[in-house]
């Protein structure tokens, strides 16, 4: 009986651990590894950064998602990194690399003026879902109902909504937080606090 208490005394406070961390791991917070360039400069390849689980999605957020179901060139579970750029109800164009939401100009100065004009071209979401042949929505000139509109911030390489549509917030693991390790402050702020000035002036 004493070898058994003895036992538990350290069992149970491990056990207890590894339950909160899988509970915080689970509805809290994760930590999703970058894969890939279509997030520079803002994001590098194999960097580490925190998705919180319970934040509010934004305009300008950054968002880790689920691609199986979404991307039709994906058939198991993938995560893909990328900006909201429109939230359900939302209207947007593309006119010469600035991009329109409701009408109202964007604010990309996150990205270079290069990255802005090479990327992104001219649509709109009518045009890129018949030339792209999305699955679903082809036709639609609004982000339909708990849907988003994403695309990554290294436009010219990235694999986002304008090829295969807008991604359910079902799909969404969570929105993005750089952490406290980047010694970048203006890609960290990039990444965590451009909703915040999200439209131009």
């Amino acid at each position: 009986m004493e070898t058994f208490k003895k036992v538990m005394s350290w069992v149970l406070p491990v056990v207890i651990g590894l339950l909160i961390a899988l509970g915080i791991r689970t509805y809290i917070v994760q930590p999703v590894r970058v894969d890939g360039p279509s997030m520079l400069p803002n994001l590098q390849n194999n960097e580490r950064v925190l998705t919180w689980k319970q934040a509010k999605i934004h305009r300008g957020s950054v968002v880790v998602f689920n691609a199986n179901g979404v991307d039709p060139q994906v058939s198991e579970k993938t995560y893909y990194v990328k900006r909201v750029i429109a939230v359900p109800g939302d209207t947007v164009e593309a006119k010469n690399g600035k991009l329109y939401v409701n009408g109202k100009l964007v604010n990309q100065k996150y990205i270079s003026a290069y990255q802005r004009k090479q990327g992104t071209g001219t649509w709109t979401l009518k045009s890129i879902s018949v030339d792209n042949s999305w699955l679903k929505n082809s036709g639609a000139t609004k982000v339909t109902a708990g849907h988003y509109f994403v695309l990554g911030d290294h436009r010219s390489v990235s694999n986002d909504s304008r090829y295969y549509g807008f991604v359910p917030k079902k799909k969404i693991l969570g929105v993005v937080q750089v952490g406290f390790w980047s010694t970048n402050s203006t890609k960290k702020n990039n990444v965590n606090n451009q909703w915040k000035h999200y439209f131009a002036n």
